[in-house]
């Protein structure tokens, strides 16, 4: 699929969610950025009106917030994932090349847009098992919530 085709994909699953929520359809520009911030917004209000987001827009606003965290936190000494959405490297330190990381961070969609947006608090979500994490670096609560541009 090309860059144009998953902007008007995203752009017409963005507009669907507003839609089914009660919202006037999204103005902003079309660029990846903004469609992505833009369908982080729709999925925080999918959740708070108890529904299902598309998954679309949820694995846009994934990459988004995964995007800040790389920004916030380059390196690549460990590894967060969010299947089936994403998985990217962050954190200074070691640099793993081969094989399973050493240090792993895995969790689903909900729970990763929880801890980015400060909905959700890393000791609790670790404690009540929606976060399987690995390694000495594997802690990410320095980093979370992350500051929304």
């Amino acid at each position: 699929m090309s860059r144009s085709q998953s902007r008007v994909l995203t752009r017409a699953a963005l507009d669907a969610q507003l839609a089914e929520l009660g919202r006037r359809p999204y103005i902003g520009p079309d660029d990846p950025a903004a469609l992505r911030r833009g369908s982080l917004d729709a999925v925080l209000a999918a959740y708070d009106s108890g529904a299902e987001p598309h998954r679309v827009i949820e694995k846009a606003a994934v990459r988004f917030l995964l995007d800040l965290l790389v920004a916030a936190a380059p390196g690549k000494s460990v590894e967060v994932r969010i299947p089936p959405y994403a998985a990217v490297q962050c954190v200074e330190g070691l640099r793993h090349t081969r094989g399973t990381p050493p240090n792993v961070v895995e969790m689903d969609a909900a729970t990763w847009l929880a801890l980015a947006t400060g909905r959700a608090k890393w000791a609790q979500a670790l404690h009540d098992g929606r976060i399987r994490a690995s390694g000495s670096r594997a802690d990410l609560s320095a980093h979370l919530p992350l500051p929304l541009p």
